[in-house]
C-alpha cells in the first residue's frame, strides 16, 4: 500500500473555486466514508481548512488512486471534476510526507509560519480516527507531522515570518498601522464561535478594544466564549453574546467586524452592510475568513467600508517578505521525510521477520519433542541443556541475516527485501499478514491515546 494525497489550496486554485469546493463537517464524514467504501483506498482521512481541502489515502494503485479520489472530491464537493480537476494537485509516497510535513510547519499557509494549521491537522487526524478510516499509515503520519510541525516553531524563528490569519487580517485593515494603537477603544462584532472566531475574539481583546459581542447560531456557544472573555485572569474586556438575529442592529453599532462560519450562504449581505455604513464618522472594517465567504463581495464598493476577505488577504501574502529562517525549516523538514521513510520501510519487513523467528522457534520445538522421543532417557537438565543449545544455534544463524535485512528494508528502494524473505524461507502469507494485523490493532491504541 503507498500513501497518496489529492487536494486544492490558495496556492492551486481561485478563492471562487475554493469557495464552492468547500466541505462542512457531515460531507467530510460522509467523504471519507465512501473513500473507505470504494477501491482501492485501505484508509483515509481529509484535511478541511479555509483555504485547503486534501484527502489523505493509503491506495494499492497510483492511477486508479488519483482518478477514484479526484471523483470523489468532485461529488462531495459540488463542483464538477472537469471543473475541478485543472485546479487538484496530486502528491504520491515521499512526496506525499513532504507535503503534509511542509503543511504542518506552516510553509505553505498563506501566511507561511502560521501556527493554527496544527490545530486543524490534529483535527483531521481525530476525524479519521472517530470514524476508523484511518489506520496505521495515516495515523502514523499526522501524529509525525504534528511533532514535526512543533519542532519548527520551537527550534526556529519560522514564527518570524508570519503571523496567523486573523492578526494578517487585522494588518490589512489597520492599513499599515500598529492594531493595538487602531483597535483600541472600538467595539467589535465577532460573528461565530469556532476556533478561529475565538482567536479573532481574543485578539481583539488584547489589543484592547472596549466592546465584543459574540453572535452565533447556537446562542449557547456564543454565551461560553463572552464569559472566557471576561472570566477572571481572561482579557478584562467587556464582551457579551448576542444571536444571529440580531446581527443587523450590532453591525450597526460596530467599528470592527470579524466573521468567520460555516454558513453555506452569506451572514451579511451587501445591503445589509450598506445600511450600517450609511451616516457614520468613521469607516466601517469587516473582516471575512470564511470559506465560502461570510461577506458579500459587494461590501468592497460600498463607502466608508473597508472589507478585507481571503481573496485580498492572498493577495497581500503574495507581496509578504520571506524570513531567513525558512530555509532552515525546509532543512527540517527533509531530514524529517528522509527519517519517516526509513521508519515506514523498516516497519514494512518487521512482520516478515517476525514471522521468520516464528517459523523457527516451531522447527525447534519440533526437533526436541522428536529428539525426547529417540531418547527417552533425558532428564530435565538434559533436555534444558539440549532445547538451549539448539535454540542458540538457530539464534545465532538468523541474527545477522535478519538485522541486515533491516537496514536495508530502511534504505530506498528496500521493500522488496521482505518479498525475498517469505521467498527464500517458503513463509505462509497468512502468518506474516495476522502479525501485521496485531501490530496494526497495538498502534491503533496507542495512536488514539496521544491525540
Amino acid at each position: 500500500m503507498s500513501l497518496l494525497v489529492v487536494g486544492l489550496s490558495h496556492r492551486s486554485a481561485p478563492v471562487s473555486i475554493l469557495e464552492r469546493a468547500s466541505l462542512p463537517a457531515d460531507t467530510q464524514t460522509k467523504l471519507l466514508q465512501d473513500s473507505l467504501a470504494a477501491e482501492p483506498a485501505a484508509e483515509a482521512t481529509v484535511l478541511a481548512t479555509c483555504n485547503r481541502i486534501e484527502l489523505y489515502a493509503d491506495v494499492d494503485k497510483f492511477h486508479a488512486g488519483v482518478a477514484e479520489l479526484s471523483t470523489l472530491l468532485a461529488q462531495h464537493s459540488g463542483v464538477g471534476l472537469d471543473e475541478l480537476t485543472p485546479y487538484l494537485y496530486v502528491h504520491y509516497e515521499d512526496r506525499a510526507v513532504h507535503h503534509l510535513f511542509s503543511v504542518a510547519c506552516g510553509l505553505d499557509s498563506m501566511v507561511v509560519g502560521e501556527g493554527q494549521i496544527l490545530g486543524q491537522i490534529k483535527d483531521a487526524l481525530a476525524l479519521g480516527q472517530d470514524l476508523h478510516t484511518a489506520g496505521r499509515l495515516l495515523n502514523d503520519l499526522f501524529q509525525q507531522a504534528l511533532r514535526v510541525g512543533k519542532r519548527a516553531h520551537s527550534e526556529t524563528g519560522i514564527d518570524r515570518a508570519g503571523q496567523s490569519l486573523v492578526t494578517f487580517g487585522l494588518e490589512q485593515l489597520a492599513q499599515g498601522a500598529d492594531v493595538d494603537g487602531w483597535a483600541r477603544g472600538k467595539r467589535a462584532l465577532v460573528i461565530g464561535a469556532g476556533s478561529m472566531s475565538s482567536l479573532a475574539a481574543a485578539t481583539l481583546a488584547r489589543a484592547g478594544v472596549a466592546e465584543i459581542v459574540i453572535a452565533n447560531r447556537t446562542l449557547a456557544r456564543a454565551e461560553r466564549l463572552a464569559e472566557i472573555l471576561t472570566e477572571p485572569g481572561g482579557t478584562g474586556v467587556a464582551a457579551r453574546s448576542a444571536e444571529m438575529v440580531a446581527v443587523g442592529d450590532e453591525l450597526g453599532r460596530a467599528d470592527i467586524v470579524v466573521s468567520c462560519t460555516g454558513a453555506t450562504g452569506l451572514v451579511l449581505t451587501g445591503d445589509a452592510v450598506e445600511a450600517a455604513a450609511e451616516g457614520r464618522d468613521e469607516p466601517l472594517h469587516l473582516l471575512d475568513l470564511a470559506m465560502p465567504r461570510d461577506i458579500d463581495a459587494a461590501a468592497h464598493r460600498i463607502p466608508g467600508v473597508r472589507l478585507v476577505d481571503i481573496e485580498s488577504l492572498a493577495d497581500a501574502s503574495a507581496d509578504a517578505p520571506m524570513a531567513a529562517d525558512v530555509d532552515q525549516v525546509r532543512g527540517l523538514v527533509a531530514d524529517e521525510v528522509a527519517a519517516f521513510g526509513a521508519a515506514q520501510r523498516a516497519a514494512h519487513i518487521t512482520p516478515t521477520v517476525v514471522a521468520l523467528r516464528t517459523m523457527a522457534a516451531d522447527v525447534v520445538a519440533s526437533e526436541v519433542a522428536r529428539l525426547e522421543g529417540r531418547l527417552p532417557g533425558l532428564d530435565d537438565k538434559q533436555r534444558a541443556e539440549i532445547t538451549q543449545t539448539v535454540r542458540r544455534v538457530v539464534d545465532k544463524l538468523l541474527h545477522a541475516p535478519t538485522v541486515r535485512v533491516k537496514q536495508l528494508a530502511s534504505e530506498p528502494g528496500g521493500a522488496g527485501y521482505a518479498d525475498a524473505l517469505r521467498t527464500l524461507f517458503d513463509l505462509d502469507p497468512e502468518t506474516v499478514a495476522s502479525v501485521s494485523r496485531a501490530d496494526l490493532n497495538d498502534a491503533d491504541v496507542k495512536n488514539r491515546g496521544r491525540v
